[in-house]
């Protein structure tokens, strides 16, 4: 059964279809995630409100990246919708879900930065494919959005001339490129020191606050999930669904599961 915590004034579990609510940016109803026979997660319903840092929290195999996978249309979901400013993902032709994800930027456990290429190089060639600009406009704003994520300087640097986490921010510089209206992370403090992580949970904070956008975040970092998020859902790989919802402190001191509560005291169960 889906917990939601006292005192937070939306319950956002076990939703039906959605009424229209410009404050709903995603919508996701009934829905199944599964490799072949091997179900990963099931009946999985909740909403992301604009301009929200949304945390997808739970241990490893729960189904955190997964369940991105179907968020950012690289994996159909078995059963169920994902709804994006009111348009069934899924349920649209191919032509309506590139246009959707174009509003979308992804930054991935990695960076994913090609590694032949420059800084400058990585986050130009998402202009160069998606926007009609000439070669001096696209320097500029990639100039611009390195500066954004601390770069300014860097733009004929290689990934491998920098460190771990100038290569998140240069992967998050390159998910910026197209001014998007949601960002996905995908376990974006992995690998990082404790200082290149709180820099970079400080950024994702002031680009919310900046340009409200619409934030996913899929991680199991503790200290992430308290500094930025504010609603995150639990997935549970032992009853494959998601047993509790809300805000990461609130649950912290109001959830009664001990699984929710190990996880967020790492303690044993």
């Amino acid at each position: 059964m889906n917990q939601t915590p006292a005192g937070d004034a939306h319950d956002r579990s076990d939703q039906g279809p959605p009424m229209h609510d410009d404050n709903i940016h995603i919508a996701v109803r009934n829905l199944d995630m599964a490799y072949g026979a091997f179900v990963i997660q099931h009946d999985l319903n909740f909403d992301i409100r604009r301009g929200e840092v949304f945390a997808i929290i739970g241990g490893s195999g729960c189904g955190k990246s997964t369940l991105m996978r179907h968020l950012i249309g690289l994996k159909a979901p078995s059963r169920g919708r994902v709804i994006i400013n009111g348009v069934d993902f899924w349920g649209s032709p191919q032509s309506v879900r590139d246009e959707i994800m174009r509003s979308a930027g992804v930054l991935f456990q990695g960076g994913a930065l090609w590694s032949s290429m420059t800084l400058a190089e990585n986050v130009g060639m998402v202009l160069e494919e998606y926007a009609c600009l000439s070669p001096d406009e696209i320097r500029e704003i990639v100039s611009l959005k390195l500066s954004l994520v601390g770069l300014e300087g860097f733009e004929e640097f290689y990934p491998s001339e920098i460190s771990g986490g100038m290569r998140k921010r240069a992967g998050l510089a390159r998910a910026m490129a197209l001014d998007p209206d949601i960002l996905y992370f995908d376990e974006p403090s992995g690998g990082l020191d404790p200082i290149s992580s709180r820099r970079l949970d400080d950024l994702i904070l002031e680009l919310r606050k900046s340009f409200g956008t619409t934030i996913v975040i899929a991680t199991h970092e503790l200290a992430s999930i308290f500094a930025v998020a504010e609603y995150s859902i639990f997935l549970d790989p032992d009853t494959k669904t998601m047993i509790a919802s809300g805000n990461p402190k609130t649950l912290l001191e109001e959830s009664t599961d001990p699984k929710v509560q190990a996880f967020l005291r790492r303690g044993e169960l």
